[in-house]
């Protein structure tokens, strides 16, 4: 159903990434735009626990498999259909963005594996940053400009949120809360669809942590992120019912 971010090379989004500098960058721009255009044809996100709130209005939220889950959002319920972006990167219904969307094509990252500190990187590959003729300028003669000190600020809370996210999901880990998902539609013909290849928290082992714990939870805050991804499993219908009145279904009986 879903993919984790790609961890050989580059994450999810990135074709490559170079670091800002006023020497070699002091004429690039970056540029807003209407088209998510890398967005197309991607059926899942990155979220951060903080953005459960607002993401479960309109997306399922689940967990990658493996060892190290991550949340993600579903966009789409097959590999390369997003219901909510249009060929065009044109988003055709008002969502709620994922901040690893709005980020791109900015990210904080290590030039070296080593190193400590993290460095405000850029896709030089992608056409909303370069040497453009609309824009806003990336650097005031040898400093940062305000664009790139406010987009400096939105990756370093991007990164802190993944620290949050992190600690969240070690903690449903630490009470084995996590179970393989497997999600049935049946349309009336005899043939569902199944999605597996997911993680999602078992309610029924949820029902069973001690009540100290779950106070803790809800004072922390972590109770109702976990609730905000068990409500938010009842939009997979919606997103089904999107794909199919879009015409992109699958074979049934096809596992995603």
């Amino acid at each position: 159903m879903a993919t984790a971010p790609q961890n050989s090379a580059l994450p999810l989004f990135y074709k490559d990434l170079i670091p800002l500098n006023s020497q070699q960058h002091a004429n690039w721009k970056t540029r807003s735009t209407d088209k998510a255009t890398w967005l197309v044809g991607v059926n899942s996100v990155p979220l951060t626990v903080e953005e459960f709130p607002q993401a479960q209005r309109n997306f399922p939220i689940i967990f990658t498999s493996g060892e190290n889950p991550v949340p993600l959002v579903l966009m789409g319920m097959n590999e390369g259909v997003n219901v909510f972006v249009d060929e065009d990167g044109t988003v055709n219904t008002p969502i709620y963005v994922p901040a690893y969307v709005r980020r791109y094509p900015f990210m904080l990252a290590r030039l070296r594996p080593d190193a400590e500190e993290l460095s405000l990187c850029v896709d030089p590959t992608s056409d909303l940053i370069g040497e453009i003729e609309e824009g806003e300028a990336l650097f005031s003669g040898a400093e940062p400009s305000e664009t790139t000190t406010n987009m400096l600020k939105f990756c370093e809370n991007f990164e802190m949120a993944g620290s949050k996210t992190g600690n969240f999901m070690a903690e449903l880990k630490k009470h084995d809360l996590l179970m393989d998902g497997e999600l049935n539609i049946d349309i009336g013909n005899g043939q569902p669809f199944n999605y597996r290849g997911f993680q999602m928290v078992d309610e029924n082992k949820l029902r069973e942590v001690r009540g100290d714990i779950l106070r803790q939870w809800n004072q922390n805050g972590m109770l109702p992120l976990i609730y905000a991804h068990l409500f938010s499993l009842d939009l997979v219908r919606d997103i089904f019912g999107r794909q199919m009145a879009q015409g992109k279904m699958p074979q049934p009986m096809a596992n995603a």
